[in-house]
Formats: C-alpha cells, structure tokens, sequence
C-alpha cells in the first residue's frame, strides 16, 4: 500500500535529467528578479524588516506549494509562483497604502478569481477589457524600469555590455539555457570580478511567520485588487493555460484559476500579493526541452521544490540581495522584464484601429498620475477602455 501511495502522490520514477533541468530554470526564472521587485515594492512602501521577510516568504513558500500539488494531481506542469507583472504594478502603490490596507487588497484580488474560476466566466471576464489597452497599461508602467536598465547598464558598461552580448547571442542560437539567466547569471559573475562588494546588507531575524490582519476600503480595492487581478488573470493564468492547450494537455482552465485564487487569499494573509500559476515558467517545463511528454510534471514540482526552499530561507537571503549595487538590480529588473515589456508593446500596438487608445492607456501608466487616491494603472485601463468602445467606435473589441 505504502509502495502504491509513493507511486500515486510522489512518482519519483518519473523524473530526469530533462524535467529537473527545466524546473531548475524555471525556478531560479522566478526567483531572481521578482525578488528584487518585491524588496524594491518593500523599499519604496517603507515596510519594516519584518513585513518584507514575510512578504518574501508567501509568495514563495505557497507558489511552491501550488507548484507541487496541483502537478502532482493533475499529472500536467503547471508550475507555481507569483505575479511578476503584478509586482511590478504594486512598486508604484505601496507608497499609497499601508501594509494591512494592501493585504486587505490581495484578500479581494484573490478572492475575485477564485469567484470567476468557480462560475466559470475566465474568458469572459478577460474580455470586457481589451487585452490591448491592458497591454498597454502594462508597458506604461515597465517603462521607467526599461530606462534605468539602460542608464544603470551604461554606468556598469562591463557587467551591461556583456550581459547584453550574453542574451543576444542566447537569443539568437535559441541555446537551452533562456538568455534572461544567461545575461543575468554572466552579469552577476563580471559584477563580483570587477566591483568588489565592500558593503553588508540589513541583519534580518529569523522569520516567524504570522496571520496578518487585512484592512478593507474602496479606494484600495478599487487602486489596487482589480488591476492586480487583472494582471495575474491575464498575464500569467492566461499564459500558463496557452502554453499548456498549445503542448495538447487537458488543462483544468476552471479549476487552475479557482485554485489561483484561493492559495492567493492564503498567501495574502502572510503579506503577499498571489500564489497563482506562473505563465512563463509554465510553458517553459511544457516545452519539448523538458523531456516526454507525459513527465514534464515533475519539472514543475521541481520548481515547486525550489521555490519552497527559497521563501522557507529567503530571511537569510534578503541581506545577500541588498549588499547588490542599486545599478546592478536595475540591469538584472530591466533584463526580467524585457520580454514582457516587448510583448506588452507588441500586443498594444499591433492593431492600427486601437492606437488612440492604447496610447491614452500607455502615456496614462507611464505617467504615474493619481486622481482622487485612483491610482495611474486604473485611470489608464478606465481611459484606455472608454476610449475604445465610444471613441473607436468602429472597433471590434478582439477576444
């Protein structure tokens, strides 16, 4: 019984070097520049050592729980993690919002999916805004991060210039590794070769972790849980469900973004923003790199894995990611996102009907404006939609 078990809930069998490669891409994919993102957020939200320890540790400690239970059900790689996209939008709001006026804002956001996987309406919801004008908005906020990475890249001209050389040339032979690592991982080794660290990061405690007590109201419903819906709903389980349907896997579409949105109200309690699927690790342990067809599985799991054993020690880690150089974190944000950033202006863009108000969407972001403690993201997706629907009026909404 026990051997039959072991085989059921954890096939050890079915791992290779093929599945373990690709989950330990997709998880160092995860963890390196998220986490800066989310120090950054913390930085800029002025959160204690303590919040930012514990925002740290749930979205990796219940992303890698996703990772490993829902692969281990459903025999498909579907691999944890959290938001990328959606901490780059919280950077420009937690100055906004107090630390439990946030958490109350996950606990919608979260429970927002969980309601539109539970009727079924994922699709449908999706559509009611262009996926153009949340492109858009999208691209609008990325963009000051694009432009330091260039500015930071040019002040560090060594680690810049071969890191960038790296993810081309990865780029261009389509090699194993994805140029994101590359660049970042050769950045990183030039970094330590040529600027000596001589600087100690914050000595943090040893994380116990607590329940959180959210603080609910409209204005930060409003500013921050729908468009981070949005985004994860978009952005990532949208992916995530792409890349799987494209490798032919009987995806639970309902169910992954129900399962989304409850381990995002998990996660929300312990400060953090989601634990959802995570779109580009997903297609990156579906790929035919990640060995047949029928094990890709357990490449997620180790992702899971991975990611788990981050956030359980990431209150070690943070001290080690703060004595970095503030140049040397934009250069490794910038090459995060720039696959995102690319596609976000791609997909606003490409359709020459919809240009005006795209453009409202993404000048609108950029802008970082706040009308009435609405913040830039809101006004650009509210703009950017009416602009659409009544002033395009020949637009045909795409699905």
């Amino acid at each position: 019984m026990n051997d039959t078990l072991s085989k059921s809930w954890f096939p050890i069998n079915d791992l290779n070097l093929q599945n373990i490669a690709s989950g330990m891409v997709a998880g160092i994919f995860i963890i390196t520049g998220p986490s800066i993102l989310i120090l950054e957020a913390a930085a800029n939200g002025g959160f204690t050592d303590f919040q930012t320890s514990l925002w740290m540790f749930s979205v990796y400690v219940f992303g890698g729980l996703f990772g490993i239970f829902l692969p281990l059900h459903y025999k498909i790689p579907i691999v944890g993690g959290h938001s990328l996209t959606g901490v780059a939008f919280l950077v420009t709001v937690t100055p906004q919002f107090s630390f439990q006026q946030l958490i109350g804002a996950y606990v919608v956001s979260g429970i927002l999916m969980f309601i539109i996987g539970a009727l079924g309406v994922f699709s449908k919801f999706v559509q009611l805004i262009p996926k153009e004008i949340i492109s858009a908005m999208l691209a609008g906020m990325i963009m000051k991060y694009m432009v330091n990475f260039v500015v930071s890249a040019n002040q560090l001209w060594l680690v810049g210039s071969l890191s960038i050389i790296t993810f081309l040339a990865f780029s261009k032979w389509k090699l194993r590794i994805p140029p994101v690592i590359a660049a970042i991982v050769v950045g990183f080794v030039v970094m330590l070769l040529f600027y000596p660290l001589n600087k100690t990061g914050s000595s943090f405690d040893v994380l116990i972790p607590s329940i959180q007590t959210p603080e609910f109201n409209l204005v930060s419903i409003l500013s921050v849980s729908i468009p981070l819906a949005l985004l994860i709903l978009s952005n990532d389980a949208a992916v995530a469900i792409g890349g799987l349907q494209q490798k032919n896997y009987q995806t639970p579409i309902n169910k992954l973004v129900s399962f989304s949105g409850i381990f995002s109200i998990l996660t929300s309690f312990f400060g953090g923003q989601s634990a959802n699927a995570a779109g580009m690790a997903t297609v990156i342990c579906a790929g035919e790199e990640a060995g047949p067809k029928e094990k890709r599985y357990m490449g997620a799991v180790v992702t899971g894995i991975l990611l788990l054993i981050f956030g359980l020690f990431s209150w070690k880690l943070i001290p080690m990611i703060q004595v970095l150089p503030q140049e040397f974190i934009a250069v490794v944000v910038g090459f995060s996102l720039i696959g995102v950033f690319g596609n976000s202006l791609y997909q606003s863009f490409a359709k020459e009907s919809m240009k005006m108000s795209t453009t409202f969407a993404f000048i609108i972001a950029f802008s970082n404006i706040s009308i009435m403690n609405i913040s830039a993201p809101v006004i650009s997706l509210l703009i950017g939609t009416f602009v659409a629907y009544f002033v395009e009026t020949d637009l045909k909404i795409s699905s």
